[in-house]
């Protein structure tokens, strides 16, 4: 090589495995209302209130159900704001997440 000029490494051969999902879990209690889990459920997970109403369903009776499957990041994310918005409606919903 001349003066000037440097290697410039090419055609690198990398596999980029895709993120680990985790699913976000809703958990029943006595006491958090249904319409307000359907409410979490469209305005946190962005479901369609008729599959909101089938989650929640399944919460009630079977005592969880998944709200949604995501990476890490936005999983976490998503427990957070349910918890904060459990909070101010003064409900003990509880929320989890746990690898797919």
């Amino acid at each position: 090589m001349g003066e000037g000029e440097t290697d410039v490494a090419t055609d690198v051969d990398r596999k980029v495995e895709p993120p680990r999902l985790y699913q976000v879990l809703l958990h029943n209690d006595d006491y958090t209302t249904m319409d307000f889990v359907v409410m979490i459920l469209m305005d946190v997970f962005h479901h369609p209130e008729e599959q909101a109403i089938e989650i929640m369903l399944r919460v009630h009776y079977q005592g969880v159900g998944k709200a949604g499957v995501y990476p890490y990041d936005v999983a976490e994310t998503k427990v957070h704001k349910v918890a904060e918005l459990a909070h101010q409606a003064e409900f003990p919903l509880r929320c989890s997440l746990e690898p797919v």
